[in-house]
C-alpha cells in the first residue's frame, strides 16, 4: 500500500499561509543549503518551472509519483497561467467548481476525494502520493494521510490558513526525524500512529 504524505510548510505557530492563503513570506528561508536538501531528497516538489530555471528538469523522482492538491493551490499556479505545475508527476486537483480539466496532465476529482486516494495508494509503486494543500483538503483527508514532513519557518503568523481545515479531533503521529537547517528553518517527519 502506498503512503500518502502531506508534506507542507508551514510557520512556527502551525499556518501554511496567511489569511488569504498566501505562504510567499516562506520563501525566504529556502536558501542554498534548504534548496539543496530539497533538490536531492524531494525534487518533484519542486515546479516544473523552478526545476528548470535551477537545471534539474531531468532529475528523477525520490519520493512521490503523484500529487494532489485543492483547488485553492493549484488556482496559483492558474493565475500566472500554468496549467500543469508539477508535470513531473501525474496531478489531481480536488475542485467542485472547476468543471472541466484545463490540460491533459491534471485530473479533477470533483465528488468523492477520499475514494479517490484510497485507489491510489492501493496502486503498485515504489512511490508514493504527495498532498501538496490546502487546509481543507489536508482536513478532509486527515484519515488517509500516513505521514506528515513539515517544514517549519522562523516566522510566527499570528493568524492565517492553518495546516488542518478541520473539526476537533486529536491524531496521533510519531515522530520519525527532525532536520535543522542554519537559518533557523528545519523539517519534521512524523508516521501515522495507528
Amino acid at each position: 500500500m502506498r503512503k500518502l504524505t502531506y508534506f507542507i510548510a508551514c510557520s512556527i505557530d502551525g499556518f501554511i499561509g496567511d489569511p488569504s492563503g498566501d505562504a510567499s513570506s516562506m520563501y525566504q528561508f529556502v536558501n542554498e543549503e534548504f534548496l539543496e536538501f530539497l533538490k536531492t531528497q524531494y525534487p518533484e516538489t519542486i515546479s516544473t518551472e523552478g526545476r528548470k530555471l535551477l537545471g534539474f528538469h531531468g532529475v528523477e523522482n525520490q519520493q512521490f509519483d503523484t500529487v494532489i492538491q485543492g483547488r485553492a493551490s493549484y488556482q496559483v499556479a492558474l493565475d500566472v497561467n500554468i496549467t500543469s505545475p508539477y508535470a513531473q508527476l501525474r496531478e489531481i486537483v480536488a475542485s467542485r467548481t472547476l468543471k472541466e480539466s484545463p490540460d491533459p496532465n491534471v485530473e479533477l476529482v470533483s465528488d468523492d476525494v477520499v475514494a479517490r486516494v484510497r485507489e491510489l495508494k492501493a496502486e503498485n509503486s515504489r512511490l508514493g502520493i504527495w498532498l501538496c494543500g490546502g487546509s481543507q483538503l489536508a482536513g478532509e483527508l486527515i484519515d488517509e494521510i500516513d505521514e506528515l514532513v513539515i517544514k517549519t519557518y522562523p516566522l510566527v503568523y499570528g493568524s492565517g490558513m492553518p495546516m488542518f481545515g478541520s473539526d476537533f479531533a486529536p491524531t496521533a503521529f510519531t515522530l520519525d526525524s527532525v532536520r535543522v537547517f542554519d537559518n533557523g528553518a528545519l523539517v519534521r517527519a512524523y508516521s501515522r500512529t495507528r
